[in-house]
Order: structure tokens, then C-alpha cells, then sequence
């Protein structure tokens, strides 16, 4: 079932997304303006996709490094075991 104001709707996800207003607030907005909730829904699947289409591939893995702070938010520096010290890792 297709809606009349389904682009309108799409567009405004898309607007809000991008300003960062969260999914879940702007539906809330959109149900109490009187969107049908389907609408609602079949707009935010379409948002869905086209913004994934936007987005680039990662071709490498990130690195994510961890720091471990003390009380007064300074890194604590963790010695290396010395399997890690000899494999290099």
C-alpha cells in the first residue's frame, strides 16, 4: 500500500537525520502531525536504504586502542607481557 505523502515524509527523515535529530523522535513527531504509522515506517525503510547507499565501504579493519585511566584521568601506561614484548604484537 503506497501512501500519498510518503516522499514528503522521506524527505523530512532525511532532513532531520542529517541535522541529527534521533529516528525514533522524529517518528514520535510524525505519528502525533497524523501519519498513518505503516507510512511511517515504509518511509523510514526507504531512508534506510538510500543513506546506506551514501555510505563508503571500509576496506581495512579500524584499530581500536583502549586506555585505562587512574582517578585523576591520566592513562596508566600497561607493560607489555613478554610474549607480546617477543612476538612484537
Amino acid at each position: 500500500m503506497a501512501y500519498e505523502h510518503k516522499d514528503e515524509v522521506v524527505e523530512y527523515l532525511k532532513r532531520n537525520l542529517i541535522k541529527g535529530y534521533p529516528i525514533d523522535s522524529l517518528k514520535i513527531a510524525l505519528a502525533k502531525q497524523g501519519y498513518p504509522k505503516l507510512c511511517i515506517e515504509q518511509a523510514v525503510r526507504k531512508v534506510n536504504e538510500e543513506l546506506a547507499k551514501q555510505i563508503p565501504i571500509v576496506k581495512e579493519k579500524p584499530k581500536i586502542k583502549y586506555q585505562i585511566m587512574d582517578e585523576n584521568n591520566r592513562p596508566i601506561k600497561i607493560k607489555k607481557n613478554i610474549w607480546e614484548r617477543f612476538l612484537g604484537i
